[in-house]
């Protein structure tokens, strides 16, 4: 289980963001709150013929900007904290790279491993039976998260089509493309956060062709490890980890043969030719760039004064903990936080959104041209209030979001 309360961490970050932006207290208080929550039983079928009851929640953090939007997680370990702290980072994320939208977030407490593929539907369409009112393309979209995915997705579609008779694919994104989802979904996370690197190292001065490391080769480290060649034109990936172990070589890896071995073998532990660190070790190397792509509260007190890399990319939710912020801000090491780095995902789900309201499709390359230039924007959008308010980039970050829902609040009259 985490060691932080994680609402409680969001709650302190909208607190610090007002205090610079000189919000009034119903403001603060209307902004530290979700607007809306609901708890849920499920009772699902199981294989074998018997009935088993499942809890979930859907938190709608805040809509003053436009319709939540947020993940679906199933996960054993979800707390209702937890999802009211990532529906609190995706109402700020959204709102950082200017999306219409709000932020929610939603969860299943299950063990997905342990439940088999007609379990799994089953408790997908149960889930969206008890939310089907609440959600929809003008009210909460939904899209997978922890061990969800654009099946569960096509399953949690078809219910709610079952429900309201129409076909309404806009209800949740990052679908199969057969049935309305968009071309460049896959990737785009990654994508987003590797174009940001680019940014910062204009900024920076970084060789954006020296060496990296990635922590956590999931999908999105995976994915950045393909693109930050691409992207930036260069690069040595010098170091990678994964649940099993970490691996390193100065002369670098080759990023294509290193995702085949992983998809082929389920870890990058037995990778020819590579040295074995360990899992604290793949932090604190001297690289340009790092890409935290795993677990939260990686980064921490404990090891925030050895972290030598120019950059940290923060692909993964809340891998910084607030203390280490601190002492990463006062060491020079530029931080582009989660909030903005993996916004590139949310961004691909909006502009799936607009092309299912009007039932055309762009090509991957519009898709990849659009989502540069709102990463881009927003990128220098929080290195701006970095600079106007003399914040570490999350507290700037914060500080474009927090001042986009509290002004959208306001125009709504609602403070």
């Amino acid at each position: 289980m985490e060691s932080y309360n994680s609402f409680h961490v969001a709650q302190k970050q909208v607190a610090e963001a007002a205090k610079l932006l000189n919000l009034d207290r119903a403001t603060v208080e209307l902004l530290s709150y979700p607007q809306r929550e609901f708890s849920c039983t499920l009772p699902v079928k199981m294989d074998d013929g018997s009935v088993k009851i499942f809890h979930a929640y859907r938190i709608q953090y805040n809509f003053a900007r436009g319709p939540a939007k947020g993940g679906i997680r199933f996960h054993p370990d979800e707390t209702v904290d937890i999802i009211r702290a990532l529906a609190s980072w995706m109402t700020w994320k959204t709102a950082v790279v200017d999306l219409p939208l709000g932020g929610g977030k939603g969860g299943v407490v299950c063990d997905p491993k342990k439940l088999s593929e007609r379990e799994l539907e089953n408790l997908s369409r149960a889930y969206i039976r008890a939310v089907a009112e609440y959600i929809g393309p003008e009210k909460d979209i939904p899209a997978p998260d922890v061990y969800t995915n654009p099946q569960t997705m096509a399953w949690m579609m078809d219910e709610y089509e079952t429900i309201v008779h129409r076909h309404q694919p806009g209800v949740f994104t990052d679908k199969p493309l057969q049935i309305g989802g968009t071309e460049g979904r896959r990737d785009a996370t990654a994508r987003g956060g590797v174009t940001t690197v680019r940014e910062a190292c204009k900024i920076l001065d970084v060789n954006p062709h020296g060496r990296y490391a990635i922590q956590g080769f999931g999908n999105a480290g995976q994915r950045a490890a393909l693109l930050h060649e691409e992207i930036l034109g260069g690069g040595k990936l010098v170091a990678v980890s994964d649940s099993r172990g970490a691996i390193y070589n100065p002369d670098g890896f080759n990023p294509k043969d290193l995702v085949t071995h992983k998809l082929t073998t389920g870890t990058v532990r037995s990778f020819p030719g590579a040295q074995q660190i360990s899992h604290e070790e793949i932090l604190e190397l001297d690289v340009d760039v790092l890409y935290p792509a795993a677990l939260e509260n990686a980064i921490s007190e404990l090891n925030a004064e050895k972290i030598k890399a120019k950059i940290v990319c923060e692909l993964a939710n809340g891998p910084t903990t607030p203390e280490a912020d601190l002492i990463l801000f006062r060491k020079g090491v530029h931080v582009i936080p989660d909030i903005l780095a993996s916004a590139g995902g949310v961004t691909v789900s909006y502009f799936e959104m607009v092309q299912d309201s009007y039932s055309y499709f762009w090509d991957e390359d519009l898709v990849h041209k659009r989502l540069d230039q709102k990463l881009t924007k927003a990128y220098h959008s929080v290195q701006q209030a970095m600079v106007q308010k003399r914040v570490h980039p999350r507290l700037a970050a914060m500080v474009v979001g927090v001042a986009r829902v509290a002004e959208a609040c306001k125009l709504r009259g609602w403070v």
